[in-house]
């Protein structure tokens, strides 16, 4: 355990491996002087579609994108901050460049990065980065910069398709209606049941039931069958 009051860094440990195992441990990286902030974007991706006998359109939930989070790491090498003054900046730069983007020579693919800083625990690849040089020496070479960068978290992935999978009857699911489709039959095929039409007709905004046209496009909400 660290000393009281002690000012803990943000740690960025990299991997060959999405499993993340010591053994696949390709390097570590060490913020000189932490975030001023940081932001954590989650983000859904819907769809309008205008349900029948209605004049608005609704926003129907399509999938969730995996999150995204994006900080700013400040790079000197004067020494006033660490009491350590190097040449310049650029190994500093070059090692967080290859944890971020360097591909693993096995598979090819960028390495898979754990951020850990405080009770902040982000597991994802890196996805963007922007160096803003801010001061130079006589030679014109960079001595202090800003880096912003963005990881996407990559833990999702598997997790995200298996919830989406349509051949669950649990799930969201779409379906174009064809000739001779009733919303009953549908509710059979998609859920074992037809009782639940009421529900779909309700959630697509479907007046009459009995109407729903050729071409139609509706949408199958998840029902929790166990607690009916």
């Amino acid at each position: 355990m660290g000393n009281r009051g002690e000012i803990k860094k943000m740690w960025i440990r990299a991997y060959n491996s999405a499993k993340m195992e010591d053994k696949d441990l390709a390097g570590e990286f060490y913020a000189m002087v932490n975030p001023e902030s940081y932001t954590l974007d989650m983000k859904t991706e819907t769809k309008g579609k205008q349900g029948q006998g209605t004049s608005g359109k609704q926003q129907k939930f399509s999938f969730k994108q995996p999150d995204e989070f994006t900080f700013e790491f400040l790079f000197d090498n004067t020494g006033i901050i660490d009491g350590k003054p190097r040449k310049d900046i650029a190994d500093d730069l070059k090692k967080l460049q290859d944890l971020a983007f360097k591909l693993d020579g096995k598979v090819h693919e960028p390495r898979h990065v754990h951020i850990i800083w405080g009770t902040f625990d982000f597991k994802g690849r890196f996805t963007a980065m922007s160096i803003n040089c801010k001061l130079f020496d006589n030679e014109g070479t960079p001595i202090r910069a800003m880096v912003k960068v963005t990881v996407k978290k990559s833990e999702e992935e598997k997790e995200r398709t298996a919830k989406e999978r349509k051949s669950s009857p649990d799930l969201t699911h779409r379906r174009i209606v064809k000739r001779g489709e009733s919303l009953p039959w549908l509710c059979n095929i998609i859920y074992g049941d037809p009782k639940y039409y009421i529900q779909v007709a309700r959630a697509n905004s479907i007046a009459n039931f009995r109407m729903i046209k050729e071409g139609a496009e509706i949408f199958f909400p998840p029902f929790n069958k166990k607690s009916e």
